[in-house]
């Protein structure tokens, strides 16, 4: 287990992922005869990401080339996104991730969650030739920074909707209002609530000639997939009801123009057009871990972006996450679920009747009253953080961070972002000259989510 410069006062097992990959580069370094080693994550129509690094001479230590490979791969399987995993330089490790990801086999909830996703069986590929998918397929999207016109901006949340009518970048109305999307069955009630609001939009602007959605969830040519917000609706009804539901919206308004994004990425546009500035990841930490992520060009590359299974610890006796049953895994290191599993080693004891949101509380609460242990809870979740930044630095080429979320509310926000930036400092000292920190202000994110939403179609 590596030693931390900075430690994690309330996690002494933690073991970040990307010292454990430093650490084995290194060795690769050493080795004197490295062997190249592609994976390539292939999407909806036929989009490919290909990942590429040295790794150890084959038979030098295979075992921890595969253990750690493997946590790579599943990495890249849950920040890209896609239904067929394709290996080429370890054949060791194709046959690992072969026999794992089937629907009775160890990643059993990878499995199923991308078959629903992408619509397609799962499969694992295996190439002689590294060269064969060392080249990429990603798709040119032009999707956001659109402002010209009269647009409608929704951000369905899961206690409130948002919309927006902006014109030519301003916006002209907006409007806040209480729903319950979450425990409502019928799906009427979301159809409504979705039309109702973009119809008030539309009432303040001449015409409509885009609509922008900004939803949780993940969401393939504007249709739902996977999506929290109809966690209750009756599954014979998703199909017929939902999949479709904000195309045929824009269709009952006039056919007008439509791109559905997921709220993560659609934070990150927001971030990037309030900094001017590309290569943004947004990660919110809330109920679970949410991200995004724009390029260069300030462009969505319609990854998944799902951090909340991406894992940050190579500890396998880490906490294993109730969804997908790995260790490890971000959802337990940056939302609620990390502050209630932090609680004890703080010496703060949580009513387990209280809900998660209500135990958060709790600790924001010792945290004003100056409570040590509620400030090393955050301390600690900013050192995991800040490991974590240096490894999706190996998969995302990131400039500016913002963090958000109910988790950075109040000055634990504050401690954690210090505490990140200092692991950045002093353990990826290269890593901290280019990449800068943000905590957005309330009301920004809310009035720059809305006009990034309305900008994300293309009209012309």
């Amino acid at each position: 287990m590596p030693m931390l410069a900075v430690k994690a006062e309330l996690d002494p097992g933690f073991s970040p992922l990307s010292l454990a990959w430093k650490a084995y580069q290194q060795q690769v370094a050493a080795s004197g005869a490295p062997r190249r080693f592609v994976c390539a994550i292939e999407r909806n129509s036929g989009y490919t990401s290909p990942w590429s690094a040295d790794i150890l001479p084959e038979g030098l230590d295979e075992q921890a080339t595969v253990a750690l490979l493997e946590r790579i791969v599943k990495s890249l399987l849950w920040m890209r996104g896609g239904y067929k995993i394709h290996i080429a330089g370890c054949r060791a490790l194709y046959e690992r991730l072969h026999a794992d990801y089937q629907l009775n086999g160890k990643r059993a909830f990878d499995v199923g969650f991308m078959q629903e996703v992408y619509e397609q069986p799962f499969e694992v590929h295996w190439h002689d030739d590294v060269e064969a998918i060392a080249q990429p397929h990603e798709e040119i999207s032009a999707t956001g920074r659109h402002l010209s016109g009269c647009r409608i901006g929704f951000d369905a949340g899961g206690s409130d909707r948002k919309v927006s009518a902006v014109i030519d970048g301003e916006a002209v109305y907006s409007e806040e209002v209480v729903w319950f999307p979450k425990i409502t069955e019928d799906p009427e009630y979301h159809r409504q609530g979705i039309l109702s609001a973009m119809k008030a939009a539309a009432a303040h602007m001449p015409r409509v000639d885009a609509i922008g959605v900004s939803s949780a969830g993940v969401y393939i040519d504007n249709r739902v997939r996977v999506a929290s917000l109809f966690l209750k609706v009756p599954s014979e009804l998703v199909e017929s009801k939902v999949r479709n539901i904000y195309v045929d919206i824009a269709r009952e308004l006039g056919n007008i123009p439509l791109v559905v994004a997921n709220d993560g990425d659609v934070t990150a546009l927001a971030g990037a057009m309030n900094l001017d500035a590309g290569n943004v990841m947004g990660v919110a930490m809330g109920t679970s871990e949410a991200g995004g992520y724009v390029d260069a060009n300030m462009h969505l590359m319609g990854w998944l972006n799902e951090l909340a299974f991406v894992p940050v610890d190579a500890n396998t006796d880490a906490m294993v996450d109730e969804w997908s049953g790995d260790y490890g895994c971000g959802v337990k290191y940056f939302s609620q679920d990390a502050v209630i599993k932090l609680a004890p080693a703080a010496g703060i004891t949580l009513d387990p009747s209280l809900s998660p949101a209500e135990k958060l509380k709790v600790v924001q609460g010792k945290m004003e009253a100056g409570r040590v242990g509620a400030r090393q809870i955050y301390e600690t979740i900013g050192v995991y953080f800040g490991h974590a930044i240096a490894y999706y630095a190996l998969f995302y080429t990131i400039e500016h961070v913002l963090i958000m979320g109910r988790v950075t509310s109040g000055e634990g926000g504050s401690l954690l972002l210090a505490k990140t930036r200092e692991v950045l400092d002093r353990e990826y000292p290269e890593l901290a000259k280019r990449i800068q920190l943000h905590i957005p202000d309330e009301n920004s994110r809310r009035v720059g989510q809305s006009v990034a939403a309305a900008s994300l179609p293309d009209i012309h």
